[in-house]
């Protein structure tokens, strides 16, 4: 039995709470430039954000090309290091997939990361074989908040994007959701209710999300 509607999940902040690691790397790479950047800097140009914004921003100049693919790695390398030991799941997730599995529900992660951060999250939490679609910065040429990702998504799940539900915690995110067609779930682990765009639900985790809760959001 499938439903039709699916479920897709951003990974940052949304399946791992990896923001404060992002942090820590982003921190001990902008050092080798003498910047020192401010938690306010991050929460405004860096949470959400795809590496070439946050690049530009803190280095005021373009980066592209080998010179942006080389600071992307070294910078994401540095990440996966500080977070490998520390992998783990927003609470309540793997409940929550384990009932839309049970009630027939596709469902993919759609991520602005790496392929490697995404490799390294698959390889540590039991997700790989409940996803019907697995996207990372590799499979876009546009980022979030352009659609294109939600959109190969639903394209993935055989689905129509206004029978998505998204699971989003940033601005980007959101408006990616939102503008794709579906509908969106905001997870309020890095930004409060009003430093989203509007969206059609919001937990904290997932102890408080069901499958008969998302049908309810489809249906209505």
């Amino acid at each position: 039995m499938e439903t039709s509607f699916a479920v897709i999940f951003d990974m940052d902040g949304v399946i791992c709470d990896t923001n404060p690691h992002h942090s820590l790397a982003w921190k001990a790479f902008l050092k080798k430039f003498e910047i020192d950047a401010t938690e306010e800097e991050f929460i405004a140009h860096m949470y959400g954000k795809s590496n070439s914004y946050i690049l530009k921003y803190f280095l005021k100049r373009d980066v592209i090309g080998e010179e942006f693919a080389s600071m992307e790695f070294e910078k994401e390398a540095l990440f996966r290091q500080l977070y490998e030991p520390e992998v783990v799941p927003i609470d309540g997730l793997l409940a929550f997939i384990d009932d839309l599995k049970a009630n027939g529900v596709k469902t993919g992660i759609a991520t602005s990361a790496p392929v490697e951060n995404l490799e390294l999250i698959l390889s540590k939490l039991p997700l790989a074989d409940k996803m019907q679609s697995l996207l990372s910065s590799a499979d876009v040429i546009h980022h979030k908040p352009n659609p294109e990702v939600y959109l190969k998504s639903a394209a993935n799940l055989g689905i129509q994007p206004e029978n998505c539900i998204i699971f989003e915690d940033s601005h980007a995110g959101v408006s990616a959701g939102k503008a794709a067609g579906a509908k969106v779930v905001g997870v309020l682990s890095t930004y409060k209710i009003e430093e989203l765009p509007v969206c059609n639900d919001y937990i904290r985790d997932y102890k408080e999300m069901t499958y008969q809760r998302v049908k309810a959001l489809v249906e209505a």
